[in-house]
């Protein structure tokens, strides 16, 4: 079960800074200190289940989630990532609806909650903070329509490659600037790209015989990101 946890007050967390509780005055990041909770994950843990109803939204606090969907025969797709100062779950919210997805914790989380309510009246209140939530919603569907485009056009290779490269937007990396700040498993790493955990093995084997990257373990670190970006077609 999540556990409980201490997360700093709305209007001196740095996270905020990150996300777009940024746009929120001090008399609404108050009052969201008080009311909201904040819950620790352990890696693996469900944060919310695909078809249940939202009474609120999620904030990331400090760590990493996956949202993804499973299909008929039980594979899992992965539709997002989520990172320090992401917010989640407020898609259904909005439209009223169960959630179209599920979310997992990639690794160790503290995940913050706002109630449905709170949310509303943040909205109804803070014309620049509703604007924000507009633009990031645009943004998801574009982001949506690219990744149906690149599954509909590209090669599993180019695929990989351009998701090697959005981990590293997302994520970054660790001190030695090549290392990516997140350790996915193959297994999720094939559920982004949308192949089979074999092939994207495979591919990856191919890439470190070139050069291209390194392997450690889970780790994976970029030693040619030209490269990658010639291969993915990022600019095509």
């Amino acid at each position: 079960m999540p556990q409980r946890r201490f997360a700093p007050e709305c209007e001196t967390c740095g996270t905020r800074l990150k996300s777009i509780f940024k746009y929120l005055s001090t008399e609404d990041l108050q009052r969201l200190s008080r009311l909201r909770g904040c819950r620790f994950y352990r890696k693996g843990e469900t944060i919310f289940f695909e078809g249940d109803y939202p009474l609120g939204i999620f904030c990331m606090h400090k760590g990493k989630a996956k949202i993804y969907k499973l299909g008929n025969n039980g594979k899992e797709q992965i539709v997002r990532l989520v990172g320090d100062g992401d917010f989640f779950g407020f898609r259904s919210l909005i439209s009223g609806s169960h959630y179209k997805a599920s979310a997992e914790a990639l690794e160790d989380s503290a995940v913050c909650f706002i109630p449905k309510e709170d949310f509303f009246s943040v909205l109804q209140r803070n014309m620049e903070f509703s604007l924000q939530l507009m633009k990031i919603l645009c943004e998801e569907l574009e982001t949506a329509e690219r990744y149906m485009l690149d599954l509909a056009q590209k090669s599993v290779r180019e695929r990989l490659a351009t998701v090697l490269l959005l981990l590293k937007q997302k994520y970054g990396t660790n001190s030695d600037k090549q290392t990516l700040n997140i350790n996915l498993t193959r297994e999720d790493l094939a559920n982004i790209v949308g192949t089979a955990t074999e092939t994207v093995i495979r591919l990856l084997s191919e890439f470190k015989e070139q050069n291209i990257i390194a392997l450690e373990g889970k780790k994976i670190k970029l030693l040619d990101v030209n490269e990658l970006i010639r291969i993915g077609n990022v600019y095509k």
